[in-house]
């Protein structure tokens, strides 16, 4: 065989070989991505249902309020 022909197969074990290993590493960093994602969906979720909870807090604050006042007029 030629010196051309061995470089070349050489050339393109190694091309191969760090196709392969650049697939890896895309890989893993797409998991680790989705993981975050995933994570920050759920702190949404739960800052949506604090939110959600304050908003009720906050109306049953205007009604209790409310009372508080009929029943001071009341006592007057």
């Amino acid at each position: 065989m030629s010196d051309a022909v061995i470089v070349a197969i050489a050339s393109l074990c190694g091309s191969a070989i760090g196709s392969f290993s650049g697939f890896q590493v895309i890989k893993y960093r797409v998991g680790q991505l989705e993981k975050k994602v995933e994570a920050c969906g759920e702190q949404n979720e739960r800052i949506y249902a604090l939110e959600k909870s304050d908003a009720i807090n906050t109306e049953n604050h205007k009604v209790i309020n409310h009372r508080i006042s009929d029943l001071e007029e009341a006592l007057k």
